[in-house]
């Protein structure tokens, strides 16, 4: 019996060598792994079995404290007694619990976000509770939800603004271009120097109340994601733009080197426009803690080695200092002040250049400030700006007898560019509404027609499918007006048809030269 007996003693020691082995392999797992891990018991006091490094390090304990005393689940980590009764109870109930949410304080105090994923069971006197606990730490993702949340509550609110803004610009737009068309009428007679300073300055107030009506159509009605070919430099002019006023008040200087000419890029131009927002409100903000005033130069120029079009946005601030710079673009990172900045504006920024195959990135600035360039893609074609007509007399001589119809329902603007037109010796019947100009259409030839595109009982765009059926060669002589150009279905209309428009309020100047290119 001694021969067995010899044999079966290696295999024993064998198999609990095996399992030793598989123990230590486990305990090395749960040491690495990167959520925490809780084994113990939960009654009247906390029982802890086991944790393992990273639930220390994400409840703020130190490495050298006590198992004792490492207690996740006590009252004082939650934030509120309620959730803790809630989650105990759903143990109780389930056994189990997967990725749920709870908002538990550090050794330190500060709340986090955790989902934890439990197995439980009661003890025989049901007088503890048994858990084998995973604990995940997703405070950021927690903040990016929320963010992302507000974010759609307030493009929800944008959209309902846009709706009323929409409106209320059209009613604005036709004031506006009848101010605007009688001073320019007005500016053209004989006048003393003070008369012809008050024109003057409602012309530049009329211009200055236009842009303003047009830039709450624009951030007031955000329009979906479309990029096309577009002028970089011009989107930089009407960024720039948005923010004059709050610049002028703040003593912030612009720089404006922006390079004519330079090939068009194929972008979104409300998101770049944000990216420009961001980077020159980052400056301003920048500058007026630092010194209460400031620079900023905005430079453009054409890399043709790269194919691609830069822009330079520099500022005098005191720039951004050298161990925070290699993280600026991480999410929820800022070097402003406690609640005056959500980490968020150069992450989006970077998103942005990244989704356009662009790039933004910080460049060293031996001067001083804050030095960003942000670079596209160019396209082939170049942007060929036409040049503004100069602030000559209106021509008197366009029509030369021809015959044109003006379809507008707001009586005073209406009158004002009947005027105009009169005075370029056009012939000019007026119309009210679409189903009137019909019926002058079905009964007389006209070589121009002037049509609003928004009027009651018959629209521009029913009058022009109407016109399609009884005189389809008069639809190249039309040209729209409209005072809210940012209305979906009116750009679908105007892109679809080709014709050419002007958006109130307009220049007597530019209505002359669209109605001579018509003639022509």
């Amino acid at each position: 019996m001694s021969p067995i007996k010899s044999r079966t003693k290696p295999r024993s020691r064998s198999k609990q060598s095996s399992k030793a082995s598989r123990a230590e392999v486990f305990a090395r797992l749960v040491e690495k792994a990167q959520e925490g891990i809780y084994i113990g018991a939960i009654s009247t006091t906390t029982t802890t079995v086991a944790v393992n490094s990273h639930l220390k390090v994400m409840f703020g304990y130190t490495a050298s404290t006590p198992l004792r005393n490492v207690r996740p689940f006590e009252p004082e980590r939650f934030v509120t007694p309620e959730a803790r009764y809630s989650f105990l109870e759903e143990l109780k109930r389930n056994g189990m619990v997967t990725d749920y949410l709870l908002r538990l304080r550090r050794v330190d105090a500060t709340p986090m976000w955790v989902e934890v994923t439990a197995r439980a069971e009661l003890t025989k006197t049901s007088m503890s509770l048994r858990i084998e606990a995973l604990i995940r730490n997703v405070t950021e993702r927690k903040k990016l939800e929320d963010q992302t949340r507000e974010e759609l509550v307030q493009d929800k609110k944008l959209a309902a603004l846009g709706q009323t803004v929409s409106s209320v610009a059209h009613e604005l737009n036709n004031p506006l271009a009848t101010i605007l068309n009688w001073s320019e009428r007005l500016a053209e007679q004989q006048l003393d120097n003070v008369t012809r300073q008050g024109i003057e300055t409602i012309l530049g107030e009329t211009e200055r109340a236009a842009k303003i009506v047009r830039n709450l159509l624009t951030f007031a009605r955000k329009p979906h994601t479309t990029r096309a070919m577009v002028d970089l430099s011009e989107i930089i002019r009407e960024t720039l733009s948005l923010r004059s006023d709050e610049q002028r008040l703040a003593n912030i200087a612009i720089i404006d080197k922006l390079e004519a000419d330079l090939p068009e890029v194929f972008v979104d131009p409300h998101q770049v426009q944000q990216v420009l927002l961001n980077l020159v409100e980052n400056a301003e903000q920048a500058m007026m803690t630092a010194h209460g005033r400031g620079t900023i130069a905005l430079r453009t120029w054409h890399d043709r080695d790269e194919e691609s079009v830069l822009l330079e946005i520099q500022d005098d601030g005191p720039g951004i200092p050298e161990d925070a710079q290699p993280r600026i673009f991480e999410p929820f990172f800022t070097t402003k002040d406690t609640g005056k900045g959500t980490g968020l504006g150069l992450t989006v920024a970077y998103a942005i250049m990244q989704e356009h195959g662009g790039q933004i990135r910080l460049v060293s600035n031996s001067s001083g400030g804050a030095n960003f360039h942000i670079g596209f893609p160019s396209g082939i074609k170049k942007t060929i700006r036409r040049r503004p007509l100069p602030p000559s007399p209106l021509p008197t001589d366009i029509g030369g007898g021809a015959s044109a119809l003006l379809v507008e329902d707001e009586q005073a603007l209406a009158t004002a560019v009947a005027a105009a037109l009169t005075d370029a010796d056009f012939k000019v019947d007026l119309a009210c509404d679409g189903k009137e100009a019909l019926k002058l259409v079905r009964e007389a030839n006209y070589d121009l027609v002037i049509c609003d595109l928004k009027m009651p009982h018959l629209d521009g765009a029913e009058f022009y499918k109407a016109v399609a059926k009884i005189k389809p060669s008069l639809l190249k002589h039309i040209v729209f007006v409209t005072g809210d150009v940012v209305n979906k279905k009116a750009k679908t209309f105007l892109n679809e048809t080709g014709s050419p428009w002007l958006a109130k309020p307009f220049h007597l100047a530019d209505l002359l030269q669209v109605a001579r290119e018509v003639l022509d």
